[in-house]
């Protein structure tokens, strides 16, 4: 089984961009805090969120944001410039939280939230039926 739950602070602003199919895809990275022999340390890994929740991601953080983000890890091997062979650990995000209260960014950095429909909720009417109750 594959599965990480990492919580951690963006580190960059989430960079939103699209496939050559229109698939949308949202990388940013965390840094997360964790004990270590010596103390404390922290580890950076970088994310990756597509379609609607890299959208949601892009739309609704920022760096410094703390973010709980549940996913699996894939690793990637490539060659870098010097044409020695590296491991890179990519974390495939499927769901993020987002752990930071709104007000705490500004206040305007986050856009209002996506609307259901576009209906507006019904109104609620006062009900007053106590004089049946049998007790």
């Amino acid at each position: 089984m594959n599965k990480v739950f990492l919580i951690g602070n963006l580190t960059r602003d989430p960079e939103l961009t699209e496939t050559s199919g229109g698939i949308k895809i949202c990388r940013f990275a965390i840094a997360v805090n964790r004990r270590s022999a010596g103390g404390e340390a922290t580890d950076f890994y970088n994310c990756t969120a597509w379609r609607g929740l890299g959208e949601t991601v892009a739309r609704y953080s920022r760096k410094g944001n703390k973010v709980a983000v549940s996913g699996s890890i894939e690793l990637r091997n490539y060659e870098d410039s010097q044409g020695i062979k590296r491991t890179g650990i990519d974390i495939i995000a499927q769901d993020v939280e987002f752990l930071t209260p709104r007000g705490n960014n500004g206040g305007d950095d986050y856009e209002p939230a996506p609307s259901q429909g576009g209906s507006k909720k019904p109104q609620l009417q006062p009900f007053d039926d106590d004089s049946d109750i049998p007790f």
